[in-house]
Parts: C-alpha cells; structure tokens; sequence
C-alpha cells in the first residue's frame, strides 16, 4: 500500500470543511425563523445558531486559499502563472449561471406575485444591481431586497475575482508587503468605521459597512498566506518515513482540534453581544482571529489522522460541497417563503414566538431537506449545462482569435 501523501491539487478535506461552514450559516438562518434551539444533551448549541453568521467569513478565506494555490504552485514548485483570461472563465462558468437563474426565479416567483416592491424603479434597481454583483453599494438591494438577502455573499467574491490576479501577481513578487497591505488595509478601514461612529456614518447599526469587500481584504490575505503555507507543508511531509508521518498526524490532529475550539470559542464571546450594532462591530473587530482559527482547521485537516480525514473528505461530503454554492443561495429565501406560505401549518400565528416545537421541528427539517433538493437540481440542470455551454462558447472564440 502507498503511505499517504496529501498533494496541491486536490485537497478532498476542505470539502468537508465548506460544508460543515455552509451548513452552520443556513443553520442560522433557519433558526431566525423558527428559534428552535437544540442541545446535545445538557450542552446548549444556542452560541453557535446565535453567531451562526460569522462562519461566512471562513468560506471566503477559503475561497481566497483554493484561488491562490495555483499561484503558490508556480511560486514554489516552478508550475506555470495561472491564465488571467482563463481564470474570470472559470469564475463565470462556476457563478453566473446558477446565480442568475436563482435571482430571475425569486423575482418571477415571489417579488412580483406577492408584490414585495413599491414600484417599478425599485425592482429594476435592485434586479440590474443584483445581475451586476453591485447591491452591497445600495441599503434597499442588499438588506431589504427580496430576491436574495444571501447574494451579497457572491456579489463580494465577485468584487474579489476583478482585482484578484493583480494581488495574487503583486503576493507572487512581494508576498509579506502585499499580506501586510492587505491586513492593514482591512483593520484601517475597521478602525475608521469604528472611531467614526456615529458622527460620521450617522448609523445606528453597521449594516452597510460591516460585509464591504475592504473589511475581507484581511480574510483573503490569510487564505492566500495559508495557501502559501500549505505548499511548503506538502513538501515538508514525510510520506516515506512512517514514524515520523504519524507524529506528523497526531500533531496536526491536535492542532486542527485546538483550532476548531478556538473558532467555537469566538462563537460563544460574539454570541454574548448585545444590540445590533455591537454585534456587527464585534463582528468585524474578531474577523481576523475567526480567519486564523479556520486557516488553522484548514491547514492541519489535509495532515490528520486518517479517520478525521475520511470523515471530511469523503464522497458525500464532495457532492454536498459541489452543490454548497446552489444551497446558499436558495435556502434562506426558500426559508422566508416557507414561512410566508404556512408550510407546514401550525396551530398558533406565530409559532416561534409560542415555542410550537412540533412546527419548528417539522420546519427546520424541511428547510433543510428543500434547500438540498433545489441546489442538486440547480446543479444538475442549470449550473453544469450552461458551464458546458459557455466553456465551448470561450473554446470557440479563442479558436477564432487565433485563426
């Protein structure tokens, strides 16, 4: 049998890792809505659905990691730069399609028909800004849109994706100057907003400021370090010598372990905040040391111990991180209209509020189980037919280019 060695390319652990990080955030939502709070046996996972928002945060750092790691290829291993053009494709064919197809239905299937804008210059702004990844920019389209509150999660990674190459091109030729612009950049910015509060912004919460792409620049730079890191690591692991291989999995256990407790214990402080505004600003002043917990998940899951690793890694994980994008966008919308609809019926108005826990029960597993369905059939009949289509479409220009 071949020792295990983890590899650059495929890492099958952080599967397991965007799952457990989408799973925790749709969690969230749903409990917004049916304030089930479950426990496993007397330990109350209330912290956990309380800041259950904050895990957004790790997937961007993952996004920032996976984007980079070709780019820490070429810079460690010699491999050839990343294609710019190819890479806003691949950003294209991944995003656009499911992303449209789920805006254009909410708005056909529910803003209209229930008549959630006040006019028609409403619904075309929030449409054209939703179609343009532009709605963080506007209060009506991001917090008080109908058709997809979630979005504003994709609408920054594809901020990210146009400024991208030139980072990840300045972090290949100055990788500590652009990690530490970056980092300072993020906390200038946070702490700007926070000196400045509230005479300046004339706000009485930071919705608007708290989610802007300047405040992730921080969480990218982490992931695009951990990606740096995480080659060197590879090349550091010694796959031949067992001994010295399961001392390198017992630590890395122990540590992805450390980690992980480290990131619940972030839950549990920001979940003890009180008020809108001190939530958000907690939020933002414990982003940088949510990112270093979940880099630490992140960099330490690929070298555990085998069990850990199968059970992040394994298939089941890798279809339900194949559809996580699909489930983010459909499942807090479909847990709105749910809610709006009576499915399923409950005995009071506000079942929530009277603790009906036969509703909240009954809803929350069909939040979840609906999501799922409707992002494996976004994926299969809308995401991979359309990347198929527009992959010829960029196939063929390029031909006709070349001719």
């Amino acid at each position: 049998m071949e020792p295990y060695r983890p590899n650059c390319y495929k890492i099958p652990e952080l599967n397991g890792l965007r799952v457990l990080l989408v799973f925790i955030v749709s969690w969230y939502h749903f409990w917004q809505q049916s304030w089930l709070t479950p426990s496993i046996g007397s330990y109350s996972l209330d912290y956990l659905l309380r800041a259950g928002y904050m895990p957004v945060d790790g997937t961007i750092l993952l996004s920032g990691f996976l984007l980079f790691l070709p780019y820490a290829r070429a810079m460690l291993l010699g491999e050839a730069v990343p294609n710019t053009k190819q890479f806003y494709q691949r950003r294209i064919m991944r995003i656009v399609p499911s992303y449209y197809f789920v805006t254009l239905a909410l708005l056909l299937a529910v803003a209209l028909p229930w008549h959630l804008y006040y006019n028609s210059s409403d619904m075309v702004r929030d449409v054209v800004m939703h179609l343009t990844f532009t709605q963080t920019f506007n209060p009506a389209t991001y917090i008080a849109t109908p058709i997809g509150v979630a979005s504003w999660t994709i609408a920054i990674e594809m901020q990210a994706y146009l400024i991208f190459p030139l980072l990840a091109r300045a972090f290949r030729r100055q990788p500590a100057a652009t990690f530490a612009a970056m980092m300072g950049i993020a906390l200038a910015a946070r702490g700007y907003i926070a000196a400045t509060y509230p005479d300046v912004w004339r706000l009485d919460e930071y919705n608007m400021v708290v989610n802007q792409l300047a405040n992730f620049l921080d969480i990218y730079a982490l992931g695009m370090g951990a990606a740096l890191l995480y080659v060197w690591l590879v090349q550091c692991y010694p796959a031949a010598e067992k001994r010295k291989a399961m001392a390198w999995q017992g630590i890395a256990t122990l540590l992805c372990v450390l980690s992980t407790w480290g990131m619940l214990r972030i839950f549990r402080v920001q979940a003890g905040e009180s008020g809108q505004a001190a939530l958000q600003a907690g939020q933002m002043m414990r982003r940088p040391l949510l990112g270093l917990a979940v880099a630490g998940i992140l960099l330490t899951l690929p070298f555990a111990a085998r069990p850990l690793r199968f059970l992040m890694g394994n298939r089941v994980m890798g279809w339900l991180a194949a559809v996580s994008m699909n489930y983010y966008l459909l499942h807090q919308n479909l847990a709105v209209h749910l809610k709006r609809l009576g499915v399923p019926p409950s005995v009071s108005a506000e079942p929530n509020r009277a603790g009906e826990q036969p509703w909240q029960l009954q809803y929350t597993l069909l939040c979840f189980g609906l999501s799922l369905l409707g992002a494996a059939l976004i994926t299969l009949l809308i995401e991979k037919p359309c990347a198929k289509v527009l992959k010829k479409m960029f196939a063929r220009g390029k031909a006709e280019n070349k001719a």
